[in-house]
Formats: C-alpha cells, sequence, structure tokens
C-alpha cells in the first residue's frame, strides 16, 4: 500500500480500531487495500473516456451483441490508476444489457481497440436485431458525455465466502472479523472514496453484496464454458480473476434501479490482451 492510500484509509482504520476490533485484524485488512479509479460526469479529474457517443469499431470487429455504454481512453487514465496490467494507450469499449439472464449466459463484452487503429463509426442500435422497443427505450437512457477520472482506494464489499463441499458461507479466509470491517467500510467509504457510476479495478460491488460478486461471475463463466456458450479454457478458482470493471446502471437507467454489471477477466487473458475473453456478469434486484 503507497502511503498515500494509508492515509486515506486511516478514518477506517481509526474507527474499526475504536470499535474494539484488534489491530492486527484491521491491518492484515488494509493489507488488502487496492488501487482503483472511480469515473463519473462531473468534478474536475481529467477526461478520460465518455459514456455513450459514436461506436467506432475496426472494420474486422463485429459488430457487438450488447448495448454500448462506454469507451475507456486508457491514454488519459492516471499513472497507477489501478494495479491492473493495462495497456498503455488505446481505448477499451464495454458494452452490456443490465439485466439478469441464464447463468451459462454472458450478458456484455470488451473491446479493446489499440492506438492508430482504422475505425469507422458503426450503427450503435445494431444489438437489437429483434426490434425490441422496450429495450430500445432503456438504451435510450443510457447516460451520455465525458467521463472524469479520480484516483481512488478500495477496499472488499463483501464479508464471506461459500463453503467448498458443503453448504452455507463463511468469513472470509484469514479474516475472521470480515463482516465488521464491512461494516466499517460501509460507514467510511463516502468520506474516504465516493463511488460513482463507473469503476475501473479495485473490488466489485453491488446493492445487496455478501459474497464476492466476481466469484459470483466467475461460477458463471464456467457453466457458460461448459455449456458450450463462452469458450474456454475457464478456470474456476477465483484468485485467477480480477474485475475489469463495474458500472452501477440503476444510478442512470430508469427501471433498473439497483442494476450492476461486472466486467471480469481472468490475469493471463488480461496479459495477453484478450479483452474478447472478458466475461459479464450483471446482478439486479428488480
Amino acid at each position: 500500500m503507497t502511503p498515500e492510500m494509508w492515509d486515506r484509509l486511516s478514518p477506517f482504520r481509526d474507527k474499526a480500531i475504536a470499535q474494539d476490533i484488534p489491530v492486527d485484524d484491521v491491518e492484515r485488512w488494509l493489507a488488502t487495500a487496492r488501487p482503483c479509479t472511480t469515473l463519473t460526469r462531473d468534478g474536475d479529474g481529467p477526461v478520460v473516456g465518455r459514456f455513450g457517443g459514436p461506436l467506432l469499431l475496426p472494420a474486422d470487429t463485429p459488430d457487438p451483441a450488447h448495448p454500448f455504454v462506454a469507451s475507456i481512453d486508457l491514454a488519459a487514465l492516471p499513472a497507477d490508476a489501478t494495479d491492473l496490467p493495462l495497456p498503455p494507450d488505446g481505448h477499451l469499449l464495454l458494452f452490456a444489457f443490465p439485466e439478469t439472464a441464464d447463468d451459462d449466459e454472458t450478458m456484455g463484452s470488451v473491446v479493446y481497440v489499440p492506438a492508430g487503429s482504422a475505425v469507422a463509426e458503426r450503427d450503435r442500435h445494431a444489438w437489437n436485431s429483434s426490434d425490441w422497443d422496450d429495450y430500445e427505450a432503456m438504451f435510450k437512457e443510457f447516460p451520455q458525455g465525458p467521463l472524469r477520472a479520480t484516483a481512488n482506494v478500495s477496499l472488499p464489499c463483501h464479508e464471506a465466502v461459500e463453503l467448498l463441499g458443503k453448504p452455507g458461507s463463511g468469513p472470509l479466509p484469514g479474516h475472521p472479523r470480515s463482516g465488521e470491517l464491512v461494516a466499517v467500510w460501509e460507514s467510511t467509504r463516502d468520506a474516504i472514496a465516493p463511488e460513482g457510476p463507473l469503476q475501473i479495478g479495485g473490488y466489485a460491488d453491488e446493492e445487496a453484496v455478501y459474497t464476492d460478486p466476481v466469484a459470483v461471475a466467475v461460477s458463471r463463466a464456467v457453466r457458460a464454458a461448459e455449456a458450450g456458450r463462452w469458450d474456454g479454457p475457464v478456470s474456476g478458482d477465483v484468485s485467477d480473476w480480477v474485475l475489469l470493471a463495474d458500472w452501477q446502471a440503476g444510478m442512470d437507467v430508469q427501471g433498473w434501479e439497483s442494476a450492476t454489471v461486472h466486467w471480469v477477466i481472468q490475469r493471463g487473458d488480461l496479459a495477453a490482451r484478450r479483452f474478447d475473453r472478458a466475461f459479464t456478469s450483471v446482478f439486479w434486484n428488480p
């Protein structure tokens, strides 16, 4: 953890210790902190992308099967904005349909457009081959406008893991006070690292989080691969995956309140820049 991250997290540390959580437990929890970038349409941070806008893709890239959400200019991201091995330049384009579906189906995609690529504008409505008016109305409510970056710090928002081989769940391994620590994070987060509609890196969050949303996404990716609806190889080990981005869609899209989109990717695919192998999971509590 950098000195700046340590200083920013001092209100969390002070409150946790004041609530009689042992110092060793607090320090182990703080050691899990990760840098992330929060993207908002207001504020005074640098513009690093935009919600919506024209859909610009290389000629050999197929039309994505899900609505266009946002584009991120990787060269404009602040230094050390995340701990992800992202390319130093080019654009990441995020696509998603913010609705739950069968557990063996990805609900979005990611396209990486390298710097200097020849691109042409595409039809942003090409995903809707059935011309579903209700979904077109939803798509029209997707946010639009420049995205500004704020360097932030992220701690786990989940407190439990499913127990292998038996029903139920337990505290995060190595963190017997994880439930209390998550509660302290919830009560101090707004003062430390306010949420925004889009986050790059860090830990996944959603309206009703108990176990790790990334773990849920991984289990869905495994089932999708087993059903032949997503190409393998797929690791079932959550440690082999990272959160690429979170979109709190419910902040922007009326009728989809509480919906959150999680784009996750295997570490090996990220290192190889295989963004086409990102998997998209959606939490929605209608």
